[in-house]
């Protein structure tokens, strides 16, 4: 039965901070505070029970629908709780009990929230990527030393590996804004895309940010060609990329190693 259980407790943290996720999604872009007021309706204002809370349940308990003022409640609501749950799941069943796994749960919601406000606002604000970066470069020197018994040496390589991995993702994008720029005279690249892309670099090495961006381009030209083609976008329309290195993300977290495992058999079989 236990066995049963632990995939539904892992699910419910997940969902659970899923529904604190919808908060900093909400309130990041708006300026407001995390904490005060608790959870209301924007609507009537009206302050939320606990039961109103419980995550996925809450909506539909309620039908998707304010208990006060009976305002639609979007369903994405729901969507992100479900979401982080499962996110949160198969990073334990790809991980185990260990360090990475906190460290794979921590980057997961700042990308879910990351996401989610860029496709709102066309924004990546700098209180998420900035302390996201911070947190990166912690958490690779703790997963560093942790994989070497806590060795100082596996620990400063951690953070080494960050640090250039960080470094090189700001630089790649604000490069290709600036060329991008220069050929066709407008903005072709927000400045948080370089910063979100630091953010990677932090989390996930040199090479897991590369792929990421790879992976982030490629379903970018696909998804924003083919909604160009069929008449959704036009070629001026906004299009933002942080979704996008978020999905590249994801792709790397769970498959990245045996990608480029795939990537150096394929080019360079003498190499390995």
């Amino acid at each position: 039965m236990i066995y049963l259980l632990f995939p539904l407790i892992i699910w419910v943290l997940g969902a659970a901070i899923g529904s604190f996720l919808n908060v900093v999604i909400y309130r990041v872009p708006a300026q407001l505070s995390l904490l005060h007021p608790p959870s209301r309706c924007p609507v009537c204002h009206h302050q939320l029970r606990p039961y109103d809370n419980v995550p996925v349940l809450g909506w539909l308990w309620l039908k998707g629908r304010c208990r006060y003022c009976r305002t639609a409640i979007a369903v994405r609501y729901p969507l992100v709780e479900a979401l982080t749950g499962a996110l949160f799941l198969a990073a334990f069943w790809q991980f185990g009990l260990s360090w990475a796994t906190l460290s794979t749960w921590l980057l997961l919601s700042w990308l879910i929230c990351l996401t989610f406000i860029d496709l709102d606002t066309l924004t990546l604000p700098n209180q998420l990527t900035q302390p996201g970066l911070i947190l990166g470069l912690i958490a690779q020197t703790v997963v560093g030393s942790a994989s070497a018994s806590w060795a100082i040496d596996a620990a400063a390589q951690g953070l080494m590996t960050a640090i250039i991995g960080a470094v090189l993702g700001l630089w790649t994008f604000e490069s290709i804004g600036l060329v991008g720029s220069l050929l066709t005279g407008k903005t072709v690249m927000g400045g948080g895309d370089g910063k979100l892309a630091a953010l990677l670099g932090a989390w996930l090495g040199w090479q897991g940010m590369l792929l990421s961006s790879f992976l982030a381009c490629a379903l970018g030209a696909s998804i924003g060609g083919g909604a160009i083609a069929l008449g959704l976008l036009n070629r001026r329309s906004p299009i933002p990329f942080g979704p996008f290195l978020a999905l590249g993300a994801l792709v790397t977290i769970f498959w990245g190693e045996r990608l480029i495992a795939w990537y150096l058999q394929l080019f360079f079989p003498l190499s390995i």
